[in-house]
C-alpha cells in the first residue's frame, strides 16, 4: 500500500504551503469541468515531501475516487527505468555504449536507411555507421513510432502492424527482428526522433543479462527499491485500484472513456515494453525518483554510481544542440527549445530558452497518458503528476505544474 505522504512543513524546505495550494486550485478546475478524470501530484525538496494531493476519480463511470494507491499506466515513464537497467549492465561490463546494437540483435547489421519514395516503393541505402547502444538511449537511432505521422517510415510501421509493443502475441525478440527489417528515418546519430528505441534497448538488456526484461526489472530494480506495485501487468487482486483511460471528446473539453487502451495491462504480455509497458503508483515511482535524486541509491540499495547518473543526465546531442535544433520534433506536450537529451532523460541546457522556470541540468520525462516527472538537482526539487488522459498533448499540464512548483519556492 502507498506510503506517499507529506514528510515536512514546506517552509522548512524554503517553500510556501499557501503557494503550493495553487497547484490543486488549478488542476481541480480541470476535474470539475470534466477535462480530467482525476489526478495525483507530489512535490518534494531536499528529499522531503512538501505537498501531496489527489482529486477526482480513477473511474468516473463507477464513481471510484483517485486514491494514493491508485495504479496508473505510466507509459513512457518506463523508459528511464529501462535506461537505468542498461547502465547497470554497462557498469557490470556486460556492454558498452559504443557497442553496435547488432552485437545483441544481429538483424540490425543489415538495416537500411530511408532516402526517398513511397511506403510501397521506398528507396533505401545501407547505414554508413552502425546503430549503437547510445543511439537507442538518446533517440538518435533513426527508429520511429507508427503513431508519429511525420515520415514515410511511420507509414511503413503502420502497414507492418508495428504499433505499440505490448500489444499482440509476438515476443520482444520477434518484434525487434521485424523492426530491424524496417528502414530507419535517418542515419544513426544524425538527428533525433521519438520512437521505439527504448523498446529495442529492452531487448538488448534481455540479451546482455540473460533474463527477460520483466525478470531483470523485478529482481534488479523493483524489488530492491520496494516498488511492490510496479509491473508490466496488473494481477487480479489489484484490478480494482487500476485507473480507467480517458481521451478528450470532439469538443476537446470533456474526458470520455477509451476502453480500447485499457486491455493491454490486464494480462501478462508476450513482449515486455521497455518503452512504455509499466503500471505503477505515485508512491512506487516516487521511490525510483528518490533513488535518482540520491545519485543512484535509496535506503542502502545502490543501483548505479553517481558518476554514471551524471553521464546520463548530460546532453548527448552533438555540439550541445537542443532537440529543436537537432531533432525532428513530434507533437509532444514538452517544449523542446532549450531541452537537450541525455541517456534516457530530457535535460534542460538553456533555462531561458525553455520559457518555463527551472534550472539548467533539470532532467525529466513523461508518458502519453499525461503522467510526468522532473528532478532539479540545483534547487533539489522533485515533482511528479499522474492522471490517465491520452494524448499528453491535450493540455499544457507540465509547464503549468512547473510554473506553480517554482512559484512556491520562497528561499
Amino acid at each position: 500500500m502507498s506510503k506517499l505522504q507529506v514528510t515536512i512543513d514546506p517552509k522548512e524546505v524554503g517553500m510556501s504551503a499557501e503557494r503550493l495550494k495553487r497547484i490543486d486550485e488549478h488542476f481541480r478546475e480541470y476535474v470539475d469541468d470534466g477535462r480530467l478524470p482525476g489526478y495525483t501530484v507530489a512535490v518534494a525538496r531536499y528529499g522531503q515531501i512538501a505537498h501531496v494531493s489527489t482529486y477526482g476519480m480513477r473511474d468516473m463511470e463507477s464513481k471510484l475516487p483517485t486514491e494514493l494507491d491508485t495504479l496508473y499506466r505510466i507509459a513512457s515513464m518506463t523508459k528511464p527505468i529501462t535506461s537505468i537497467a542498461c547502465m547497470m549492465l554497462v557498469e557490470e561490463g556486460k556492454l558498452q555504449l559504443t557497442d553496435p546494437v547488432s552485437r545483441f540483435i544481429p538483424k540490425f547489421r543489415h538495416t537500411k536507411v530511408y532516402e526517398s519514395g513511397t511506403a510501397e516503393n521506398p528507396v533505401l541505402a545501407p547505414m554508413n555507421e552502425p546503430m549503437r547502444i547510445w543511439h537507442l538511449l538518446t533517440h538518435t537511432a533513426g527508429l520511429t513510432y507508427a503513431h508519429n505521422y511525420t515520415s514515410v517510415v511511420d507509414e511503413m510501421y503502420r502497414n507492418a502492424g508495428l504499433g505499440l509493443v505490448s500489444h499482440g502475441r509476438e515476443t520482444l525478440e520477434e518484434i525487434c527482428d521485424r523492426l530491424a527489417d524496417m528502414p530507419l528515418v535517418f542515419e544513426p546519430g544524425s538527428s533525433w526522433i521519438y520512437g521505439v528505441s527504448t523498446d529495442v534497448l529492452g531487448r538488448v538488456v534481455e540479451v546482455a543479462s540473460g533474463m527477460s526484461l520483466n525478470d531483470f526489472f523485478q529482481t534488479r530494480i523493483l524489488q530492491p527499491l520496494k516498488m511492490q506495485d510496479t509491473s508490466f501487468w496488473v494481477p487480479r487482486e489489484k484490478l480494482s485500484r487500476l485507473a480507467a483511460v480517458y481521451t478528450p471528446d470532439e469538443t476537446g473539453l470533456k474526458a470520455v472513456r477509451l476502453p480500447s487502451m485499457e486491455q493491454s495491462v490486464l494480462t501478462k504480455p508476450s513482449a515486455f515494453s521497455g518503452g512504455g509497458g509499466l503500471v505503477s503508483t505515485a508512491y512506487d515511482y516516487w521511490r525510483f525518483l528518490q533513488m535518482l535524486e540520491n545519485g543512484g541509491e535509496l535506503d542502502g540499495v545502490r543501483l548505479i554510481s553517481p558518476t554514471t547518473l551524471d553521464l546520463m543526465t548530460k546532453n548527448h546531442l552533438p555540439n550541445n544542440q537542443d532537440v529543436s535544433q537537432f531533432g525532428r520534433v513530434v507533437g509532444e506536450e514538452v517544449f523542446y527549445d532549450g531541452l537537450g537529451f541525455g541517456l534516457g532523460f530530457a535535460v534542460v541546457i538553456d533555462q531561458a530558452k525553455t520559457k518555463v522556470a527551472c534550472s539548467d541540468g533539470t532532467f525529466s520525462w513523461g508518458g502519453i497518458f499525461s503522467t510526468a516527472f522532473w528532478i532539479d538537482p540545483v534547487e533539489e526539487i522533485t515533482a511528479t503528476f499522474y492522471t490517465q488522459l491520452i494524448p499528453s498533448t491535450t493540455y499544457p499540464i507540465r509547464p503549468f505544474l512547473r510554473s506553480m512548483v517554482y512559484g512556491a519556492i520562497i528561499e
